[in-house]
């Protein structure tokens, strides 16, 4: 099977854990604190990933300098499309109580909500497309962070969609579409790149890095931390230590 369509369908399966989310958001009465410890739990999955495997990387490969421009710039872009779009009615997307305005009190603020979660699930699949381009396989520690990062994501955020009065048809319209669309932008990203230059990658890989970092403290770690509270960092420290151990297995 061609590298890039081996992309395409781990993207795919990786975004397919936001609609498995979202459908157990709809279907079952998940207690709020258990949503946000599996929030805070998904983000030490994720920063342990970036530290270990998506930042270490692209410095070792192309050196100190284009890692701290990529990086700061991924994190840059995202933070300003975010201000954007929480203008527009995106800012509490990922909350699953009632931050989240309905169609009537903010026009367009589906549209808004639905590009935000978009743009929070592209540089993850990016990353992923690009993990194979080392001829190893995809990158497990990379694959299970998302995947399990990727879960709460959609539990929290479609039960803020039900709860603003959001139709069932809006929210798996928007969870299938982001599924389908890791998927392209995994094969895009590995298509694209490939036989691209170990710098050149290092250089997107910590572009993408920036921007799932400055993600996840924009939009995970305060839905975390509304429940969690003082146990939001215990709980991301065990999501941590488990992709680092996930990592070195």
């Amino acid at each position: 099977m061609p590298i890039w369509l081996q992309a395409g369908l781990w993207g795919t399966f990786a975004g397919g854990a936001l609609l498995l989310g979202a459908a157990l958001a709809w279907t079952l009465h998940i207690p709020r604190l258990v949503v946000a410890s599996t929030m805070a739990f998904g983000s030490g999955v994720l920063i342990s990933a970036l530290a270990f495997d998506l930042v270490d990387e692209a410095e070792s490969t192309g050196g100190l300098m284009p890692t701290v421009i990529g990086f700061m710039g991924g994190a840059t872009v995202y933070v300003l499309a975010n201000v954007a779009l929480a203008r527009r009615g995106a800012r509490h997307r990922k909350r699953s109580e009632d931050q989240q305005p309905s169609e009537s009190d903010q026009q367009g603020s589906g549209v808004a909500i639905a590009i935000g979660a978009l743009m929070d699930g592209i540089p993850e699949s990016i990353v992923l497309g690009l993990s194979l381009l080392g001829g190893n396989g995809v990158g497990v520690p990379v694959l299970a962070a998302i995947f399990i990062s990727n879960l709460p994501e959609g539990l929290s955020s479609a039960a803020g969609m039900k709860r603003s009065g959001r139709s069932s048809t809006y929210v798996f319209g928007v969870w299938g579409a982001i599924a389908l669309a890791s998927g392209i932008a995994g094969l895009l990203g590995c298509l694209v790149l490939q036989g691209a230059s170990a710098d050149l990658i290092a250089l997107i890989t910590a572009i993408a890095a920036g921007a799932i970092l400055a993600m996840i403290a924009d939009t995970m770690i305060p839905e975390a931390f509304e429940r969690t509270h003082l146990y939001t960092g215990l709980i991301a420290t065990a999501g941590f230590m488990v992709a680092f151990g996930i990592e070195r297995f």
